[in-house]
């Protein structure tokens, strides 16, 4: 039976970085924030975020993810409401990816609401990427088009870092990627995966 190892962190983490590394160790890895924007694009779950949030969440009917989550961030109720409709699509379209992936020992789960979504009584193990908050807030300023307030905003609706170490496994803290990688390449070690 394939292992699941759960990877999380808070946005800015590097959570993606180090789940790209693995990757290139020829384990499998799904990366749950990609997969959850494909699946917001088919026309169901478009459909339901018009019912639920309208029409102005959308521009000449393409959904304008930056409003949406304008109102999301805002509103924890709305927040609620809009993973109501994509957590079940996600976890659906991850049981169908490791149905495909169940001849390789271990496969990742990359997410940041790994324990938020209830999911991690499965994981063989889970793992933690922390970095410092001056440090996550660079990099998301410098990847999205956003602001510091908008990022606080979306830190503050994750669990803490103190809390993901208590939940996981192991921690991997990203503030240096060489150190970083070393610390992955130790995990996989005694998980005896070169």
């Amino acid at each position: 039976m394939t292992k699941i190892i759960g990877l999380t962190g808070g946005i800015g983490s590097g959570k993606t970085t180090i789940a790209k590394y693995i990757e290139t160790k020829g384990i499998p890895v799904y990366i749950a924030d990609e997969r959850a924007k494909i699946i917001t694009n088919s026309p169901e779950i478009l459909s339901l975020i018009k019912e639920k949030f309208g029409q102005d969440v959308f521009d000449n009917d393409v959904l304008n993810r930056k409003k949406l989550a304008n109102i999301v961030f805002n509103h924890p109720k709305q927040l609620k409401q809009l993973n109501q409709i994509i957590h079940p699509a996600v976890k659906l379209d991850f049981d169908i990816w490791l149905q495909n992936h169940s001849k390789f020992e271990y496969v990742v789960k990359e997410s940041a609401i790994l324990f938020k979504s209830n999911n991690f009584i499965k994981f063989y193990i889970t793992i933690a990427v922390v970095t410092p908050l001056p440090l996550r807030i660079e990099r998301i300023l410098l990847r999205d088009n956003t602001d510091k307030a908008e990022i606080m905003k979306r830190i503050d609706n994750q669990l803490s870092d103190n809390e993901l170490i208590e939940k996981c496994d192991y921690v991997i803290y990203n503030s240096e990627l060489d150190i970083s990688l070393m610390q992955v390449d130790a995990i996989l070690k005694k998980l005896k995966i070169k």
